[in-house]
């Protein structure tokens, strides 16, 4: 990796980031059901997470690239098309099924889950499994004759059957054929598809070459970190694909303006002529792509987001559920939001200002980009 960096500018390096991540057009993956999975595709996982104050952040990461997003089109993406699955990336996430060959070599594997389930019995497996398999899909719900146990971490559930079904889930068995909220309804994963087995484990080998095409995909400027974010045992085998990659030329290091670390790009990503973003205001949830990574997003839009939700209330700077707010290429406020869902109303908790002057006209397309999401989130 002797070529020599070429200078990005911050500037550049958020237009590039803000493409790669779909926010700088108003519907780029079109409308209806089908532009769930085709965004799915694209950014190669949505997070899934329980905080249900404003939005469970799966739907609103969703809405925020499709203006039309209903949540009945994640669950006929997930349920009827099964064109998305449910596993872990760095989270719990939605993946696009046709990339499944990626996840069950580690589907396979048992390393590493042994913490979590020490107390789940071979009983434990084969009751609940032989219990799927006669009767079909069901969710915890259904199983109301476990002996309760006592706890081996904080986290953990009493029911063994909860605890065999997740050890299930991660081993591949079983997988979650629909979700309502976060009730989970688990199928055999081979009966759920219609397949004879899980698709033959990817090479390691193309595995790496697979998340470094997805981040380059929904991130355009790519680092060891943002690559592997939670995964660093992997930044020695990704290096080794984008050292690779340079040499062919299929890559360029870049020296990102005050980043101490490498990054890439494409050629053809860093010699795209990008305009300034047009004016597009989007509310971003806390597990957005574009803010899941908060050191990458400091570095690129000089904001330092803070996930308050765990900060005693009077240590927070921005609010319990503080979302930033983008519009254009920069984050000009950060919104503490709440939905009361018995009054029907979108409560404002605290309005926090980046942006020093033109407050006036931002909040008139702030407030009217509010008003919309209000809809969006009573809508049921």
């Amino acid at each position: 990796m002797a070529t020599k960096p070429v200078p990005l500018s911050k500037a550049k390096a958020r237009r590039i980031w803000l493409r790669a991540q779909r926010l700088d057009e108003k519907a780029p993956f079109g409308a209806g059901a089908q532009a769930t999975p085709a965004a799915v595709a694209h950014l190669g996982y949505v997070q899934i997470d329980t905080i249900n104050v404003v939005e469970r952040c799966h739907h609103q990461i969703l809405y925020t690239r499709i203006p039309d997003y209903r949540r009945e089109h994640l669950r006929q993406a997930q349920s009827v098309d099964r064109s998305v699955f449910e596993y872990w990336t760095h989270a719990l996430s939605y993946i696009p099924t046709a990339d499944i060959r990626f996840f069950t070599r580690a589907m396979k594997r048992e390393a590493g889950l042994s913490g979590w389930f020490t107390a789940v019995t071979r009983g434990d497996l084969q009751k609940v499994l032989g219990r799927v398999k006669r009767n079909g899909a069901l969710t915890i719900r259904d199983i109301d004759d476990d002996k309760l146990r006592e706890k081996d971490h904080e986290w953990a559930s009493r029911k063994p059957s909860r605890r065999a079904l997740q050890l299930a889930f991660f081993r591949g068995v079983l997988t979650v054929s629909q979700r309502e909220g976060m009730l989970k309804t688990y199928e055999l994963t081979t009966r759920h598809f219609g397949w004879d087995r899980l698709p033959r484990p990817a090479p390691e080998s193309e595995r790496m070459a697979y998340l470094t095409d997805r981040a380059l995909r929904a991130q355009g400027v790519v680092s060891l970190d943002s690559i592997c974010h939670l995964d660093a045992p992997r930044k020695a085998a990704i290096r080794k694909v984008i050292g690779q990659r340079v040499r062919r030329g299929e890559l360029v290091p870049v020296a990102l303006d005050g980043a101490k670390h490498e990054h890439w790009v494409t050629p053809e990503m860093l010699e795209a002529p990008l305009e300034p973003a047009a004016g597009i205001v989007h509310i971003l949830n806390p597990f957005d792509p574009l803010v899941i990574q908060r050191k990458r997003l400091a570095a690129i839009f000089d904001y330092e987001h803070r996930f308050e939700a765990y900060v005693p209330k009077q240590q927070r700077v921005f609010g319990y559920f503080a979302q930033p707010v983008l519009v254009g290429d920069e984050i000009v406020a950060v919104l503490d939001l709440k939905t009361d869902r018995e009054r029907g109303r979108l409560l404002m908790q605290k309005w926090t200002w980046l942006r020093k002057h033109g407050r006036a006209a931002l909040r008139r397309k702030i407030e009217g980009e509010l008003d919309r999401f209000e809809r969006f989130q009573l809508a049921r």
